[in-house]
């Protein structure tokens, strides 16, 4: 009898192997897939701008209406646009924000549109919700950003966007928003 139980395998190291083996598949295979899916084009965001690095805020670019008085940006989103002259390309970027404000429907009342140009900019007739916005620009490049209701800069987007890729953004914005 004693030749019989020394000859069978025991079946607590049996165990204990297919447990190890398994927790290493798994662990390997996840890697494997993180890598491997990390090597792909949009890796981790659904997002068409581009996050806004270093984090700014609008009291960082010191915003100001015309008049001089600090802009609040509270309880609303914005979309803002930033160029150095407001050329053709600022002037149709302009106008598909327009347009990309009114498809917003009933969530276009929690979002305004502001511009900061050179002074010799006259604001369009056909745009009368359009706000001039002052601001320190240094760390601000020419495109369109997306300010959320706290005052920070959300995403970045070149003047030449295809509208309907920012109006994704800020309607899956404004959807996950407790915020204004």
């Amino acid at each position: 009898m004693e030749q019989s139980e020394q000859n069978k395998p025991s079946s607590g190291r049996k165990q204990l192997a297919i447990i190890l083996i398994m927790a290493v598949c798994s662990l390997g295979g996840s890697y494997a897939l993180f890598f491997a899916a990390q090597g792909g084009e949009r890796w981790g965001t659904t997002n068409n701008g581009t996050f806004v690095q270093p984090m700014l805020t609008v009291d960082d670019l010191q915003w100001r209406s015309p008049d001089g008085a600090p802009l609040s940006t509270s309880s609303q989103w914005w979309l803002w646009t930033v160029a150095d002259q407001c050329d053709e390309v600022c002037a149709e970027a302009l106008q598909k924000l327009r347009a990309a404000h009114i498809l917003l429907n009933k969530e276009a009342k929690r979002v305004r549109r502001g511009i900061t140009t050179d002074a010799a900019f006259v604001l369009p007739e056909d745009q009368p919700d359009l706000l001039r916005i002052q601001s320190r620009r240094e760390q601000t490049p020419e495109g369109i950003y997306i300010v959320d209701p706290n005052g920070n800069l959300v995403f970045f987007y070149p003047l030449d966007i295809e509208p309907k890729l920012l109006l994704a953004d800020l309607k899956r914005l404004l959807k996950v928003s407790q915020i204004g």
